[in-house]
């Protein structure tokens, strides 16, 4: 029973981590227990999807031109893709005003840990500092809902 309380929260916080620690005391977890699984499945999927990024990225792309080629090819007529939704807006705006810093520590943890570490990979990608910044955003942001999930609960 006790390994799958703290593997509910690992996974957990692969999808996301800002919600996870909050089970952590429902489940009757200590707060290093909670602290540690959260931040160990927060890692582990900022680095999958960190690092898996560039293919995911391009396998996204050729699936598009695949059903554009599609289209054309049968003759109807080709969507107009939207450039500039809300969410590609806000992304930019977080890019612009945070930087590197801001974007490795608070994309992976108010957006989601995939979409936030794609994010952060497609900006950043080149610079040798973007995922130890992810690591380090983790370690912080999870001792902070941690500590808040225990606060809240007793």
């Amino acid at each position: 029973m006790y390994f799958w309380k703290l593997a509910s929260l690992f996974l957990i916080s692969i999808v996301k981590f800002m919600f996870a620690p909050f089970g952590g005391p429902g489940v009757g977890l200590t707060f290093i227990e909670t602290y540690l699984a959260c931040v160990a499945g927060g890692i582990f999927g900022s680095a999958i999807f960190y690092f898996a990024s560039s293919y995911l990225m391009e396998s996204s792309k050729r699936k598009k031109q695949k059903k554009k080629d599609l289209l054309i090819k049968q003759g109807l007529p080709v969507p107009k893709v939207k450039n500039f939704t809300r969410m590609n807006k806000f992304i930019v705006r977080i890019k612009r005003s945070l930087g590197i810093y801001g974007t490795a520590f608070w994309a992976p943890f108010f957006l989601s840990v995939p979409i936030g570490s794609i994010v952060t990979a497609k900006f950043y990608s080149d610079d040798k500092r973007t995922y130890p910044l992810i690591v380090l955003g983790m370690f912080i942001n999870g001792l902070i809902t941690t500590t808040i999930s225990f606060f809240i609960w007793q």
